[in-house]
């Protein structure tokens, strides 16, 4: 399929090279356009405009815009629908709050445009990883999209099937299985990532803390006797191994001790990306108790106040999984 990539930040590029390796053809386009240069010498066609992005697809037409939440897709999305025509398809493969999808998708088939808002999970990984997708949209035209989310998915790869999920269930998806899902309609898939965001807050806080226990066990605040220099590299080493808390983001807490036992690399001002707080609020929406995942992303808040080594090791996984930097100084 031929398609457009707007957008070629860190997962907007593996994004689009992901899809040339599987046969696609990709139109790419960045205001800073090195970015499009750089692509086009790996086989893609450069734009050098929305304009001239738009122009050099065939219809029905194929726009997937990867900017950052807020302004920057809010402008994009506006001036995609002011040039594209009936039968076209906008994919938003952001993290947008999944209420601005609702009001695109109306505004979207106002002019017969299709939207489709897309959960991408898989950060600078995803490249070679593959990526973890959640859709939302019309059935009919994710079924028609499915090459290009078949291609950017993970696949089974080696993970053994679900005891007692069923097959031939006819309400799961089967795909779930190859890593990407049509969660519903429009604005279902963000709304999936976004709780996939927020859950993610309340691991990573559980490790910051539990590893700053471990390093505060040598605190001459406590009796001697009582005190355990414990080497963190080696706990998270082993805790990889077997144990029922191994996971990726203790495989990247692991590669950060082991790089840097004292993480002196980071400040602990620990950014956040607006899915932990929108998370929070449909909870509240929703009256449902969510204590860890509040506390998890009020951490993060008062981590840009009185930062601790747990702060550290929470800025260490965002930057392993995502190459997120810090809250600036």
């Amino acid at each position: 399929m031929r398609i457009a990539m707007i957008g070629l930040g860190r997962m907007g590029a593996n994004i689009a090279r992901r899809l040339m390796r599987g046969g696609h053809e990709v139109v790419a386009f960045d205001r800073k356009a090195e970015a499009g240069e750089a692509l086009a010498r790996e086989g893609a066609v450069a734009a050098s405009s929305l304009e001239d992005v738009a122009a050099r697809l065939a219809s029905p037409r194929i726009f997937w815009v990867m900017l950052p939440a807020g302004e920057a897709t809010e402008a994009t999305i506006t001036a995609l629908l002011g040039l594209a025509e009936k039968g076209d398809i906008i994919i938003d493969g952001g993290n947008s709050f999944y209420k601005d999808d609702i009001r695109h998708a109306k505004a979207c088939a106002e002019k017969g445009v299709s939207y489709v808002d897309v959960g991408t999970s898989g950060g600078v990984w995803g490249l070679e990883r593959g990526y973890c997708m959640m859709i939302g949209g019309e059935k009919a035209i994710v079924d028609h999209l499915d090459p290009i989310f078949d291609t950017l998915a993970p696949g089974a790869g080696t993970i053994p099937p679900t005891p007692n999920r069923e097959r031939t269930d006819a309400s799961e998806d089967p795909r779930a299985e190859k890593g990407y899902i049509h969660a519903g309609p429009a604005g279902a898939g963000h709304f999936v990532k976004m709780v996939h965001n927020g859950i993610e807050y309340g691991l990573m806080q559980a490790y910051a803390e539990g590893f700053d226990v471990l390093k505060g066990k040598a605190s001459e605040k406590l009796p001697e006797e009582e005190r355990f220099d414990l080497n963190l590299t080696d706990i998270a080493e082993v805790w990889r191994r077997g144990s029922v808390i191994s996971s990726w983001l203790l495989d990247l807490c692991a590669s950060a001790l082991a790089k840097d036992h004292r993480l002196e690399g980071f400040e602990g001002k620990v950014a956040d990306s607006g899915e932990g707080h929108w998370t929070v609020e449909a909870a509240m929406e929703e009256a449902v108790p969510a204590y860890v995942l509040s506390a998890a992303l009020f951490a993060r808040y008062r981590s840009r106040v009185d930062t601790t080594f747990g702060d550290k090791l929470l800025s260490a996984m965002r930057f392993g999984f995502g190459g997120h930097v810090e809250m600036p100084q």
